[in-house]
């Protein structure tokens, strides 16, 4: 069992940066694969990037590549996401997930996920 808490969300125009951290407490998170995921009102939960158990690879979903960068800190029990060049379509309740994997892998379909944060709100005005 993992609980994930998620901060760093606000309002910021669009070319700004936030970074978004996702503090994971109970079983050692070094054992998870870990994920970001978006979704918007009225739309599905969307892929937005992952980062392997010992954060040695990553992937993004094609709208944040080059824009975002997923890291973590398993020391602190800590996966961030680095969001620059804001735009006003990044606007969405951002998650933090895990899944439990004997291997590395990226999977991008939400329910692969075991475990899942309370979500921060991004805004990006325009």
């Amino acid at each position: 069992q993992v609980q994930l808490v998620e901060s760093g969300g606000g309002l910021v125009q669009a070319g700004g940066s936030l970074r978004l951290s996702c503090a994971a407490s109970g079983r050692t998170s070094s054992t998870y694969v870990m994920g970001w995921f978006r979704q918007a009102p009225g739309k599905e939960r969307e892929f937005v990037a992952a980062i392997t158990r010992s954060g040695g690879k990553t992937a993004y979903a094609d709208s944040v590549k080059g824009r975002f960068t997923i890291s973590r800190d398993n020391a602190k029990n800590t996966v961030y996401l680095q969001m620059n060049s804001l735009k006003p379509e990044d606007t969405a309740l951002y998650y933090c997930a895990a899944l439990l994997a004997v291997i590395d892998y990226f999977p991008r379909s939400p329910s692969t996920y075991n475990y899942w944060g309370q979500g921060t709100q991004v805004t990006v005005s325009s």
